[in-house]
């Protein structure tokens, strides 16, 4: 079993990484998860996020989230 992570199977981790900082995003932001998911997906720090080189996958949902909102 390969367990590396490469830019092959990032998109796996992805999806919960993902949906937690939207959650986070649309608590402190009153906004509805489908406008925080929008938001994130759309910005610097996803396009960080799904390039492996950048090895922000290592980070938690509130390292994503405030790395996230520094970039805004």
């Amino acid at each position: 079993m390969n367990l590396e992570i490469t830019n092959k199977n990032l998109y796996l981790l992805l999806p919960g990484k993902v949906s937690h900082v939207a959650r986070i995003y649309a608590e402190e932001n009153h906004v509805t998860p489908l406008e925080a998911l929008k938001l994130f997906y759309h910005s610097n720090t996803y396009k960080q996020l799904e390039n492996e080189e950048t090895k922000f996958w290592h980070y938690g949902p509130v390292a994503l989230y405030e790395e996230f909102m520094d970039n805004q």
